[in-house]
C-alpha cells in the first residue's frame, strides 16, 4: 500500500519548484561567470587565440612579484581599517538611535543621508574638500594657519589612504548603524533594565549586555562592509597613491589593456583576491562561532 506524502513534504517540494527558475538564472549567470573566470586564470581563452589550459604561469608571475604582495597589503589595510573604524563609530550611534529624545527624528534622518548619496559623489566630495587647493586647504590659508593652500597636509593621493578610508567610512557607517539599531530594537530593553535594577554600571551594561546582544549584527554588517571594501576600485583608483595599486585597481588596469591577453592575468588577480578574502571571512566566522560556544549560545 503506497504512503501519501506529508503536507510538509509537498510544501517543500512546491517551494523548490517555484524557486527553480530563479536558481537556474542565478547559477547560470554567477556560476557560469565564476567557472569562466577560473578557466581564464588557468590559461583558457580560445576567443583571444589563447589555449594553454591548464597552466599556472599567470598565478606564478603574480605571486612571485613583490608588487603583488604590496598591493595585497594595501587592499587588506584599507578594508580592515575602514571596517574597524566604521564599527567603532556605528556601535554608539546605533545605541543613540534606539533611544527616544527630542531630536531623535532629525538624528535618524541625518544618519540615513549618506545612503541616499551615490558612492561616486562621496569620492567627488573628498576631492573638493580634502585635496590640496580644496575647500579645507583654502579655509586654512584664509585663517592664517598656512601660507598657501598647497602647503595643506597631503590627505589624498597617498598610500596612507586617509581619503579612501574616509570615503568608505562615510558610506558604510549609516548601513552599520541601521543594522545594529534593528538588532537592538528586536532584543528590547528588558535585559538592560534588569541589569540596571541589579546595580550594574553603564560600562558593565554595555560590555556584558548590549555588546553581546548586537554581536550578530556586528558580524553580519562587518562581513558585508569588508567584502565591499576589499573589492571596490573606484576610491583607490581616484584617491589612491598610484603604483603599486590595490588589487581591484590592478585587475581593472589589466582588463583595460589593449592587449586582450592581459585579461587572463587580470583574472588571476581576481581569483587571488577572492581566495584571500574568502579565507579571511571564513576565519572571522570561525572565530565568531568559537566566541558564541564560549558563551554557551551554540
Amino acid at each position: 500500500m503506497m504512503r501519501t506524502a506529508s503536507p510538509a513534504f509537498m510544501q517543500n517540494l512546491r517551494d523548490v519548484v517555484e524557486m527553480t527558475p530563479l536558481l537556474v538564472v542565478l547559477l547560470g549567470l554567477f556560476g557560469g561567470a565564476l567557472v569562466l573566470g577560473l578557466l581564464q586564470s588557468f590559461g583558457y581563452a580560445p576567443w583571444f587565440g589563447i589555449n594553454e589550459f591548464p597552466t599556472t604561469r599567470y598565478f606564478e608571475r603574480l605571486w612571485l612579484s613583490s608588487d603583488f604582495w604590496f598591493s595585497l597589503g594595501l587592499t587588506l589595510y584599507y578594508a580592515f581599517a575602514a571596517t574597524l573604524i566604521g564599527l567603532v563609530i556605528s556601535v554608539p550611534l546605533s545605541i543613540a538611535l534606539s533611544k527616544r529624545f527630542k531630536a531623535s527624528r532629525l538624528f535618524s534622518a541625518l544618519i540615513r543621508l549618506p545612503l541616499m548619496v551615490p558612492y561616486t559623489v562621496g569620492i567627488a566630495l573628498a576631492l573638493v574638500m580634502l585635496g590640496n587647493g580644496g575647500l579645507l586647504s583654502r579655509m586654512s590659508a584664509g585663517l592664517g594657519l598656512i601660507d598657501d593652500p598647497s602647503q595643506f597636509v597631503q590627505i589624498l593621493k597617498t598610500h596612507g589612504g586617509c581619503g579612501i578610508i574616509l570615503v568608505y567610512v562615510w558610506k558604510q557607517v549609516p548601513f552599520m548603524t541601521l543594522n545594529l539599531s534593528a538588532v537592538l530594537a528586536r532584543t528590547g530593553d528588558d535585559t538592560v533594565e534588569a541589569a540596571m535594577v541589579l546595580g550594574a554600571s553603564s560600562r558593565q551594561i554595555f560590555w556584558r549586555v548590549t555588546l553581546p546582544q548586537i554581536m550578530p549584527g556586528i558580524v553580519s554588517a562587518s562581513l558585508i562592509c569588508f567584502a565591499f571594501n576589499i573589492g571596490a576600485f573606484e576610491a583607490p583608483l581616484i584617491l589612491g597613491g598610484g603604483y603599486p595599486d590595490t588589487l581591484p585597481v590592478l585587475a581593472w588596469r589589466y582588463f583595460q589593456d589593449a592587449n586582450y591577453a592581459f585579461q587572463l592575468q587580470g583574472m588571476a588577480v581576481v581569483v587571488s583576491l577572492a581566495l584571500v578574502s574568502g579565507l579571511f571571512l571564513a576565519a572571522y566566522l570561525q572565530g565568531y562561532r568559537r566566541f558564541e560556544r564560549a558563551r554557551g549560545r551554540v
